[in-house]
C-alpha cells in the first residue's frame, strides 16, 4: 500500500510556472506507475500526465503537451509535475495517483489504486 501527498499548488498569473510534487510513503514506490489528474470548477476529473516506474515512459494529455513535464525521483519517493506557460483553463485541483499493476502509464482513473487528497492550482488572467 502507498499513501500519496501532493504539494506545490497555489495562485499564479497566466504564463507563469508551478511545480507540483507527489510524495509517497512506502519502500516500494519504484514499483508504481504514477499519474496526475485534475478537476476544474464544474468539470469532470481528467487525465493530465503519467510516468512509468523508472521514468522511461511518459504520457501527456494533448491540452498540456509541450507545456508540462513529469519526472520522478524514486530515491526520494517523489513524482514532480512541472507546469509552464500556465493558462487560466489549467485552474483545477490536481491529484496524483498510483498504479501497481501496469507497465505503461495508463490514462484511465479506474486503473489507479491509490489517490492523494489534491492540491489547488489557480491561474489568473
Amino acid at each position: 500500500q502507498v499513501q500519496l501527498v501532493e504539494s506545490g499548488g497555489g495562485l499564479v498569473q497566466a504564463g507563469g510556472s508551478l511545480r507540483l510534487s507527489c510524495a509517497a510513503s512506502g519502500r516500494t514506490f519504484s514499483s508504481y506507475v504514477v499519474g496526475w489528474f485534475r478537476q476544474g470548477p464544474g468539470k469532470e476529473r481528467e487525465f493530465v500526465a503519467a510516468i512509468s516506474r523508472r521514468g522511461i515512459s511518459t504520457d501527456f494529455a494533448d491540452s498540456v503537451k509541450g507545456r508540462f513535464t513529469i519526472s520522478r525521483d524514486n530515491a526520494k519517493n517523489t513524482v514532480y509535475l512541472q507546469m509552464n506557460s500556465l493558462k487560466p483553463e489549467d485552474t483545477a485541483d490536481y491529484y496524483c495517483a498510483a498504479n501497481s499493476g501496469s507497465i505503461l502509464p495508463p490514462r484511465l482513473e479506474y486503473e489507479y489504486n491509490y489517490w492523494g487528497q489534491g492540491t489547488q492550482v489557480t491561474v489568473s488572467s
